[in-house]
């Protein structure tokens, strides 16, 4: 059976500002229905490979597609489908809130009136106040109603949380980005830029490492988590010395040895268990410490 054709579609996609390249070679596809990570210290070439998605910036080598169609070709298609929220907001200033949602709402074929008074109910909003006035929180929350009510396939959503508050940034992530997936399972589409990916851990579902514009590591999120491991053991004194070929990273600590493992978990436990430890355990590195480990190693 042939497969669906990505939502999207990056191949060996590069951009360059003047003589500093910003996206190198980069690679990725993301399937419909997947909530796709892009990982990344702040100017590793996240925020260029979105706009060169959404023909904000012409490819210099490489292709971008999305629903199998070239954005600067077929602009108004592409976008018809889908919602951004970028990393920098900005709204008609002597405009409400009320106002800019409608304007917004005109551009769309469909708009989702509970959701988005559910929405403002969650958030505390007021219709009638001016952008202008707004946090940069609320002016967040603000571009979250206007991608989220008109039900897109794809949200592409570049630090989608950084204005939030904890609260308000926990309570978004798992009841609104969780619902908008959950309203049509296998067919809507998330590409999410961040660096607080601790607090996207249990919706990513596959995810890209990208530094200095190139991609470090692609994984499916559960293949990430049974190959890098964290190894603990305890001995009754020092820990002997001996070669743990394949350990990343190892910390000794009193008594106690602690190892980070990249697929070769199982043969790192044998040979610690020849060293008779009094305790020996192994657990699955988070996201966020899988994303260190990689930039690390």
């Amino acid at each position: 059976m042939n497969s669906p054709t990505p939502a999207i579609e990056i191949k060996n996609l590069a951009y360059a500002y003047r003589k500093a390249e910003a996206v190198h070679d980069l690679s990725f596809r993301v399937q419909p229905g997947r909530c796709y990570g892009l990982f990344g210290r702040n100017g590793a070439g996240k925020t260029t490979t979105m706009k060169c998605l959404l023909n904000l910036l012409r490819p210099q080598r490489g292709l971008a597609r999305v629903f199998g169609l070239e954005p600067g070709k077929a602009e108004v298609e592409v976008k018809r489908r889908l919602a951004y929220v970028p990393d920098q907001l900005a709204f008609y200033p002597w405009m409400t809130v009320r106002e800019t949602l409608d304007y917004l709402a005109s551009f769309r074929e469909h708009w989702n009136q509970k959701k988005e008074q559910e929405l403002f109910d969650r958030f505390g909003l007021h219709p009638s106040k001016r952008t202008d006035a707004l946090s940069k929180g609320q002016r967040t929350q603000l571009a979250l109603i206007a991608a989220i009510c008109p039900e897109p396939e794809l949200l592409v959503l570049d630090e989608p949380t950084s204005g939030l508050d904890p609260i308000v940034r926990r309570e978004f992530i798992e009841t609104v980005i969780g619902a908008y997936q959950e309203g049509h399972p296998g067919s809507r589409t998330i590409l999410v830029s961040t660096h607080l990916i601790a607090e996207f851990e249990g919706l990513i579902d596959e995810f890209t490492i990208i530094d200095q514009g190139a991609a470090v590591l692609t994984l499916e999120a559960d293949t990430a988590r049974e190959r890098y491991q964290r190894i603990r053991a305890r001995f009754s004194q020092a820990p002997p010395e001996m070669e743990l070929k394949g350990a990343l990273r190892v910390r000794r600590e009193g008594r106690e040895l602690e190892l980070i493992a990249n697929g070769g978990g199982p043969p790192l436990m044998e040979s610690l268990r020849k060293h008779n430890p009094e305790t020996l355990t192994t657990e699955a590195l988070t996201l966020e410490e899988i994303f260190v480990a990689a930039l690390k190693s």
